[in-house]
């Protein structure tokens, strides 16, 4: 919607075409007579259009158009949203939207007015450079509900770190067992500072993933668990998922690595 907005600035009452209420479809198909390109987004967008009419058309014909949609696009059911934006989201799933944008830029004089943000020669060429990055990404593996799965609790997290930091120690061929053990023994906090700082990023993982933003964090908040216990300080959280907000807290004797026993 937002390079709709920026390709749609000031645009040429020719350019937009005089008759057509889709300017953004006037402008592709314009530009798609002098760049093969577009040209080829052309005719993709033509495709998907007819197979959106025809699934209008025949409601039982989901499954046949999910098999031609295959063939000539990389998102074969098109929600709404998809269909309001067709041009844009087609050029860009193809990768080709910022070298669409780029012509359109260097040839911005055809298409545009001289106050338009395309025909700025600084705005313009910064637009069609921010399109490099995510016209380099794939679209076909996008993540859905289904797709999510648990973290482990903190406990786990910390008791995995543990296994596989013995393991580490023995049997990587850069490390002496002699002069751990003496290292160990001789200060015994060296290696202990450096498991806590472990076993916290493990823990503090569960904090900040995928599929949960971080809002909001502050350390050493008491909680008490019942009447005749004392006040534990730990790590608080709230996180906004998709559909709720989940408030996490951990105590700072698991997060330090040092819970050991303890209820």
């Amino acid at each position: 919607g937002v390079v709709e907005a920026c390709l749609l600035h000031m645009l040429k009452r020719r350019a937009a075409g005089f008759l057509r209420t889709d300017k953004v479809a006037a402008l592709f198909t314009k530009v798609g007579k002098t760049y093969a390109i577009a040209g080829d987004i052309c005719k993709k967008v033509q495709e998907l259009q007819q197979q959106v009419e025809s699934r209008k058309n025949q409601p039982n014909g989901q499954e046949p158009l999910k098999r031609q949609g295959s063939t000539t696009s990389k998102t074969p059911v098109l929600t709404p949203q998809a269909i309001k934006h067709i041009w844009v989201r087609t050029a860009l799933i193809e990768k080709v939207l910022d070298k669409i944008v780029q012509y359109i830029v260097d040839n911005c004089s055809k298409y545009y007015e001289k106050e338009a943000l395309l025909a700025d020669p600084v705005c313009g060429p910064i637009l069609a450079s921010l399109l490099v990055g995510p016209c380099a990404l794939e679209y076909t593996k996008l993540k859905t509900a289904d797709h999510y799965w648990t973290d482990p609790s903190a406990d786990e997290l910390v008791q995995r770190h543990r296994i596989h930091g013995v393991h580490s120690r023995q049997d990587s061929p850069s490390k002496r067992p002699a002069l751990g053990i003496r290292k160990r023994h001789s200060s015994g906090s060296t290696s202990e500072d450096r498991f806590a700082a472990s076993a916290r990023e493990y823990v503090e993982s569960l904090h900040q993933n995928s599929r949960t933003h971080l809002l909001y964090g502050k350390n050493n908040v008491l909680v008490q668990p019942k009447d005749d216990l004392e006040a534990i300080p730990g790590y608080l959280s709230l996180h906004q998922s998709a559909d709720a907000l989940t408030l996490k807290w951990t105590p700072n004797q698991l997060m330090n690595g040092t819970l050991g026993d303890s209820e």
